[in-house]
């Protein structure tokens, strides 16, 4: 925790209370003591104690007693049980019926009752986080960096606060740019491993040849070029999450080899002999439909259900409009920070443009966009003129692209973020107008416009030069 634990130390016998007191100071935490119950219930009034340490047997408000007044009180604290007279029976009803956090029976070994001290503490940070958030999703729609009131968003926002603080796997799903890393991270900022590291991979920005190499890593000599041991990312990733963005583009083998050490929680380096254990929460995601890629033979069916324990979906920001004048404030404030700026607000005309686009390129573009306006600006309000020319009106199609699409592939649109096709037209006609379009929209930029379109930039050079680009006037 960020800061000392206090802990509430409830014991009858004064040799008790003063033992376990100097102990827990010399741990780093704040003790407090009381003689008894009631006069325990009295000190929570004035100590904030995160742990509290309680006897069963005591004069006054008894063990039982003070358990059932904390619980009737609500937010408990977690509470550890100490007593001379244990039993089975009494663990039972003091941890499941009266809702202790542990039972621990006289003399208590010094580094067991410090190892739970701490993991209460760590239990009851995680659910005061979870309280913060819960007031956010109420008043302010947002969940750690998520923003949104959508109904949508807020069915996101419920299942992350479910699926967080389990172990189970997650699959999510969207199209670029939506903020799937995002829902990963909050994720694991939810989770009891948010102390833990956080590593993400891009399965498809990995050559074959190195990726497993990079997920479970290597012995010095297993192949050319391998002159040290290197941890992969399941090591580095130790008792915190992995996520697996793109897990479509993993090869088949290396599926495999991924479903095994979902299952059974052991990774051999690349040339290892031996195994270790690793505990890593397994987060993946993917821009493509994961039935389809089953279907197409991209991703092996076990692991995807292996996966697929939870399943979020983030709607495109074209489906989620009503969410974009909390999403500016949010980036403004981001982008202050980072560029040293002091804008404060957007125009109404500013927010009529943002809500007229379609943004393809979702989230993502609509950060970058805000990015630019914030530098323009530099303070007070951004006004249309912040805006990039294609927010500022909608244009006809630009003429490189409007030029080089087939006569019937293309029909004039009503709106220029759209584009139409005619009956008639062949499928490799469509692909060509969609390519080209988007293209013009990103003023050829064509790693933006291979991320909108979902593809590669190798696929998307190796389509220009098929349309022959340098005829179209395209670099490519």
């Amino acid at each position: 925790m960020n800061q000392r634990l206090k802990v509430l130390i409830v014991d009858d016998e004064a040799s008790q209370r003063s033992g376990l007191a100097a102990m827990v100071s010399a741990w780093g935490m704040t003790p407090e003591t009381a003689a008894e119950g009631n006069e325990a219930l009295q000190k929570l009034n004035e100590f904030a104690a995160d742990v509290i340490l309680t006897d069963l047997n005591m004069p006054g408000l008894d063990g039982f007693g003070f358990l059932k007044r904390l619980r009737e009180g609500g937010d408990m604290p977690p509470t550890i049980v100490l007593t001379a007279y244990g039993n089975i029976e009494t663990a039972v009803k003091t941890v499941h019926e009266l809702g202790a956090y542990w039972f621990l029976e006289k003399p208590i070994q010094p580094s067991q009752l410090e190892v739970l001290i701490r993991r209460a503490g760590s239990h009851a940070e995680l659910r005061s986080e979870k309280r913060v958030l819960e007031r956010n999703l109420v008043y302010k729609g947002s969940l750690g960096e998520m923003v949104g009131m959508a109904p949508r968003m807020q069915e996101i926002f419920a299942l992350l606060q479910q699926a967080g603080p389990s172990k189970a796997c997650v699959l999510i799903t969207g199209e670029s740019g939506t903020g799937k890393e995002l829902v990963a991270r909050t994720l694991h900022a939810l989770s009891p491993r948010r102390h833990g590291p956080f590593v993400a991979i891009n399965c498809a920005a990995l050559p074959e040849t190195l990726i497993e190499s990079e997920l479970f890593g290597h012995e010095k000599g297993s192949f050319t070029g391998a002159s040290e041991r290197r941890a992969g990312c399941f090591e580095v990733a130790q008792h915190g999450t992995l996520l697996l963005d793109e897990i479509g583009e993993m090869p088949m083998l290396t599926q495999a080899k991924l479903l095994r050490i979902l299952e059974d929680s052991k990774v051999r380096r690349l040339g290892g002999r031996t195994e270790f254990e690793v505990d890593v929460r397994v987060v993946a995601a993917t821009n493509k439909a994961p039935e389809e890629a089953v279907s197409g033979g991209h991703l092996r069916e076990d692991l995807f259900y292996r996966l697929n324990v939870f399943h979020i979906h983030l709607p495109p920001l074209r489906e989620r409009k009503e969410d974009i004048p909390a999403m500016v404030e949010t980036l403004i404030g981001d982008m202050n920070r980072k560029h040293a700026c002091r804008v404060t607000e957007v125009s109404s005309e500013v927010l009529e443009c943002l809500d007229r686009h379609r943004w393809p390129g979702n989230v993502r573009e609509l950060r970058n966009v805000l990015e630019r306006a914030v530098i323009l600006a530099g303070e007070g309000t951004i006004e249309v003129k912040y805006l990039p020319a294609f927010l500022q009106s909608r244009p006809a199609m630009a003429g490189v692209a409007a030029a080089a699409q087939p006569a019937a592939a293309v029909a004039a649109a009503d709106d220029a973020d759209e584009v139409k096709f005619q009956i008639g037209t062949t499928v490799e006609e469509a692909e060509k107008g969609l390519i080209l379009r988007t293209l013009a929209h990103t003023r050829n930029n064509k790693t933006r416009a291979a991320e909108i379109l979902g593809i590669s930039l190798k696929t998307l050079h190796n389509k220009l030069k098929e349309y022959g680009s340098h005829e179209l006037g395209i670099g490519a």
